[in-house]
């Protein structure tokens, strides 16, 4: 796309012709943790599963989501979103998750995000929806103009009381979950889980994910351990079971009580026999946000092949809410030395 700029002077007209790229996006948060959806003038990523668009969207069009996500007009904290036409037709959308770092394979604060952006767009009325992701299908419920509810894919517990050398601390036992991501999660670290104890939290679980790497402990088949997730007593018992610090790929900390951060909790727990189907958890966010979670046992159709004769996994449900914050249009323009974000 191009237009023509016209600067007038006193004594001369210059034209000077710009390319550029629009991106409408709308903003949201989800318990203080932003979302931004991609809702127009975004590439067309062709045929094929989500999986293969994902890997499309990586190989073809990476610098779309540094622009979007990266400095000049995003944070580190920003988790984007690309919907696109979904393959399953019972889906009302296809979404594409991404941040600082690169792809996500789901986000649970994100689909609650993206509900009340659809909402928002009047393009998702109150009830249950079905939406496609790189991982399956996850179902939304919009309970209101805010609070959604989501069915996250089958979650499970990988392997319990895994040790791990931190520089500077000392061995940490932690549980390795699956909830739609790949987490380590730990109870026993001795850290204060303060909002202003965030820069030292977030030292501490960086340290954490180096140890992992440096050892070679993975999730399942090599999953990559991209988050890290601590545990404490809530600020207030009357309104959470739990408080949680959780530290993304790419360093930054999520403000939410993170979606599939909380399903991979309930998949321990209910592993630990400390929660039974159908109860609910209240975890709260560093911030001090709140998502509401259950689960139910899996069925056979719940699982994915990776996750064949897995008889812990759980279908976890997660109940947030979300506020659009803004609506915008993203201007890529070729004569910007920033246009694909600072690297």
């Amino acid at each position: 796309m191009g237009y023509a700029v016209v600067f007038r002077t006193d004594r001369h007209i210059f034209a000077h012709h710009q390319a550029m790229q629009r991106l409408s996006v709308i903003d949201s948060h989800t318990g203080g943790e932003p979302t931004r959806i991609i809702v127009g003038g975004a590439p067309d990523l062709g045929p094929g599963s989500p999986t293969e668009r994902m890997a499309r969207f990586r190989e073809q069009f990476d610098h779309i989501r540094r622009s979007v996500i990266l400095e000049p007009r995003g944070s580190d904290v920003l988790v984007g979103g690309l919907l696109y036409e979904p393959v399953d037709a019972s889906c009302v959308a296809g979404i594409i998750f991404f941040n600082n770092a690169g792809f996500l394979q789901m986000c649970g604060h994100g689909t609650i995000g993206l509900a009340v952006t659809l909402a928002h767009m009047e393009r998702l009325p109150v009830g249950e929806h079905r939406i496609e992701t790189p991982v399956g299908v996850v179902t939304a419920t919009l309970l209101d103009s805010h609070r959604v509810a989501v069915r996250n894919v089958a979650s499970y517990r990988y392997r319990a009381a895994v040790s791990v050398d931190v520089e500077g601390h000392g061995p940490v036992a932690g549980d390795i979950a699956w909830g739609g991501n790949w987490f380590f999660l730990v109870s026993d670290h001795g850290q204060s889980l303060d909002l202003q104890c965030c820069d030292e939290l977030t030292h501490f679980a960086r340290r954490i994910a180096t140890g992992l790497k440096r050892d070679g402990i993975t999730g399942a088949g090599g999953g990559v351990i991209d988050h890290i997730e601590l545990f404490g007593p809530p600020s207030n018992s009357e309104t959470a079971d739990s408080r949680s610090f959780v530290l993304c790929p790419g360093g930054a900390y999520d403000r939410s009580p993170c979606g599939t951060g909380t399903s991979a909790k309930l998949a321990c727990l209910a592993a630990d026999g400390k929660l039974s189907a159908g109860e609910t958890w209240r975890q709260e966010s560093i911030v001090g946000s709140i998502f509401e979670g259950s689960f139910e046992f899996a069925a056979n159709d719940d699982l994915t092949p990776g996750m064949a004769g897995e008889e812990r996994a759980v279908v976890p449900s997660i109940i947030g809410s979300a506020w659009v914050t803004g609506e915008s249009e993203l201007i890529l323009d070729d004569s910007d030395p920033f246009r694909n974000g600072i690297c």
